[in-house]
């Protein structure tokens, strides 16, 4: 995290502070696909009617801070946080119960088509990730789970007011989280592997644009 934080400012000291800013605040849904976590839970805990789904829903909130080094191009650091769950009745009135959080701090760069009342950006980026994973069959344990993530964005920004716009954008994402070594470790047991949280996902986003 501290590698992403440096690398900004540094990109930042190339400029000086009068290029644009823009800060953005969204919340969006995530379209995802993990396999492996999706074949742990089926192979396991799930029934016929109500299994882990190929591609599953989770909710996603969003902050981030562009830079404008060029009239058509900007850098700019995202935090974007996921949440999901699932849950299954299990056995005789047990229940199975699994939650996670997905950190997803991202250094993004962008080709930006400005216009009036309206801004076009395309881009991507890259950045560290960490999850935290609670599961609950008869008592409760975490799990926690670190990697790295890929992001393919368009945005599109059209103005409300001075200085503010409605936002609407879509992603593209690839992550990559293996279990730390020094957490409780879950495994298939119908494959003997080590679960991982590994996703692709498509996503969209909502929100509003400030800048200065």
């Amino acid at each position: 995290m501290k590698k992403i934080f440096f690398l900004f400012l540094i990109l930042l000291s190339f400029k000086s502070l009068e290029a644009q800013w823009d800060l953005n605040a969204s919340m969006g849904m995530d379209f995802k696909s993990v396999p492996s976590l999706r074949d742990y839970i089926n192979s396991g805990f799930s029934n016929p009617g109500d299994q882990f789904a190929s591609f599953k829903s989770a909710v996603n909130f969003s902050g981030e801070a562009d830079y404008g080094l060029k009239p058509n191009f900007q850098i700019g650091f995202e935090y974007s946080y996921q949440i999901d769950s699932y849950n299954t009745p299990l056995g005789s009135g047990g229940v199975y119960e699994l939650s996670y959080s997905n950190h997803r701090p991202t250094v993004m760069a962008y080709y930006v088509i400005p216009g009036p009342g309206y801004q076009f950006k395309f881009g991507g980026g890259a950045g560290y990730r960490y999850a935290s994973l609670n599961e609950r069959i008869v008592s409760s344990t975490n799990h926690s789970f670190s990697g790295f993530g890929l992001v393919l964005r368009a945005l599109g920004n059209t103005m409300l007011g001075k200085n503010f716009f409605a936002l609407v954008g879509f992603d593209l994402r690839y992550d990559v989280l293996s279990q730390n070594s020094n957490s409780n470790m879950i495994i298939n047991r119908t494959n003997g592997e080590n679960v991982n949280l590994n996703s692709v996902s498509v996503g969209v986003l909502l929100g509003i644009t400030f800048t200065i």
